[in-house]
């Protein structure tokens, strides 16, 4: 249970990341709002996630999901372009990710 909480407040930090960058300096209230709510419940998954799996293996694969669904995100709706340098450093994220998991 505890990993799939993890993978949730993954997703959860790509879209409050993405809420931020989308409120321009938090002067915008939907995104504001997305990103508040988006925060906590990552932050609340995350806390939980690591009740019974170890920190840093935790917060590298929370970061790692952000961090990747955040870029590749991006990518798909053209706000950043895509390139083959980027996508084989997103590869190696989420190798590294499913490498803690099999690890752990």
């Amino acid at each position: 249970m505890s990993w799939l909480v993890l993978v949730v407040s993954g997703v959860l930090e790509a879209v409050w990341a993405t809420a931020m960058g989308k409120s321009e300096g938090f002067s915008r209230l939907g995104p504001s709002a997305v990103f508040g709510v988006a925060l906590i419940a990552s932050m609340a998954g995350l806390a939980y996630a690591m009740r019974s799996l170890p920190t840093g293996t935790a917060y590298a694969v929370w970061v790692g999901i952000g961090a990747t669904l955040t870029v590749v995100y991006a990518m798909a709706t053209g706000e950043e372009a895509v390139s083959v340098v980027k996508v084989v450093c997103i590869v190696a994220i989420v190798g590294g990710v499913i490498g803690l998991k099999v690890a752990g």
